[in-house]
């Protein structure tokens, strides 16, 4: 959620316009005006009243005649108190409404631009493979091996949904576990979250209330649940409401976990095989740093996430997303895709944000800088390392064979048991 301040700020605007869409701020500014004069008039009264408590004392001693005129008086200017604060506390309200629809400033090292063909490739890593045959995709390979199984999944739960069998459900099992090693090495600290959250973190972290169609809701009784998109809902939310250490920043996190998406506006999009699914497994970062520090801490999450895929063998490269592709809690993000020789292009296995202090406004996250010191936000960072399902789709297609085998990365052999390949 952003500063009020931040949209009074010309300038501040024009940047928040650059995320495309139309952004009207007119509301919010006829708003802000009526409560800067609500908050004037309301001073004067309280003020008033003030002066007439002290007047009505003097007067129970002097004049008990005036006392009671002056008491009527102040009857009527008790009543326009509380119609005033009335009104102010529903105009607070629907200034809250406006602010959870409005996204993250851009940072102004982000580039401007409409949608993904404006981001900005950063580098790459490694090479394509060459196939002296046409490589396949996933789904073909997966069938093939007999182990991936959509019709029955379908069967069972609909639409996108898979079986995984055998070798390749291990596999799963196998990059969860290397994933959640590299972020441990790096420092992070593993969590096994919830995956049922309330309301209240999915606001906190802002998928609520703007998305709320691309979410499994879950009723029970009189309870109220969502399954989480991302272990960044109910990572993020973990220090909701309290006043963090400054001397203990930055809180760096690492969670496993399934993550659950209607893709609703995803209709007819990757309608085959597992790079868009209703369910999948994702290991995600979340960090916790202080203002100055977020933005050396985005380029190091990123880096841990190639760091997975450079174990992994796999071809990859780092964009810079622009203003009118980013995420809507996001101030500055980086995807990281991987190379698919079946699909003959990049997609994306990875993106990591700087949110600033967009959710920890939302969240109530602050930390105090030092003992005795004002409690400031934080500023939080979030990054996929990776999703696991596209990572298994990439070993799929990089190490593929003409016989229909899949080559395994040497990285992965001691979570496998010694298996080099999947055969069928």
């Amino acid at each position: 959620m952003l500063d009020l301040r931040s949209l009074e700020d010309p300038e501040l605007v024009e940047r928040l316009r650059t995320r495309g869409g139309t952004l009207d701020l007119g509301p919010f500014q006829r708003l802000m005006a009526e409560r800067r004069t609500l908050n004037v008039a309301l001073e004067s009264l309280q003020q008033r009243r003030n002066t007439a408590n002290e007047e009505m004392k003097r007067l129970a001693k002097e004049s008990p005649s005036a006392l009671e005129a002056l008491r009527g008086q102040m009857r009527e200017v008790s009543q326009s108190i509380k119609d005033q604060e009335k009104r102010l506390a529903a105009l607070e309200e629907e200034l809250q409404q406006i602010r959870l629809d409005l996204p993250n400033l851009p940072d102004a090292s982000v580039p401007v631009g409409g949608g993904p063909q404006d981001n900005k490739e950063v580098r790459r890593w490694g090479e394509a493979p060459r196939f002296l045959f046409t490589p396949r995709q996933h789904f073909e390979l997966g069938e093939a091996l007999g182990m991936l199984d959509f019709e029955r999944a379908a069967k069972v739960s609909g639409a996108r949904f898979a079986f995984y069998r055998g070798a390749l459900a291990r596999l799963e099992r196998a990059l969860v576990s290397l994933m959640v090693d590299v972020a441990t090495e790096h420092g992070y600290l593993e969590l096994l979250p919830p995956y049922l959250v309330l309301r209240q973190a999915l606001i906190g972290t802002g998928q609520l209330p703007k998305f709320e169609q691309d979410l499994f809701r879950v009723v029970s009784g009189e309870d109220e649940y969502f399954l989480i998109p991302t272990a960044e809902v109910p990572v993020t939310n973990y220090h909701a409401d309290e006043i963090l250490d400054g001397e203990k920043l930055p809180l760096r996190y690492v969670a496993f976990s399934p993550c659950f998406r209607a893709e609703a506006g995803a209709a007819g999009k990757d309608t085959r095989g597992l790079v868009r699914q209703h369910q999948f497994h994702k290991v995600e970062l979340v960090n916790f740093v202080r203002p100055e520090d977020s933005m050396a801490a985005l380029e190091a999450m990123v880096d841990g996430a190639c760091e997975v895929l450079r174990r992994l063998q796999l071809h990859h490269r780092v964009v810079l997303l622009c203003t009118g592709d980013m995420g809507f809690t996001s101030a500055k993000t980086y995807d990281v895709e991987v190379w698919l020789p079946g699909q003959n292009t990049f997609r994306e296995i990875s993106s990591c944000s700087n949110c600033t202090d967009f959710q920890a406004r939302r969240a109530k996250v602050r930390f105090r800088p030092e003992a005795g010191a004002k409690p400031q936000l934080v500023h939080t960072l979030n990054g996929s390392a990776l999703a696991v399902g596209r990572t298994l789709v990439a070993l799929l297609e990089n190490g593929q064979r003409e016989d229909g085998t899949v080559a395994l990365p040497e990285a992965l052999w001691p979570y496998l048991g010694g298996l080099k390949e999947l055969r069928p």
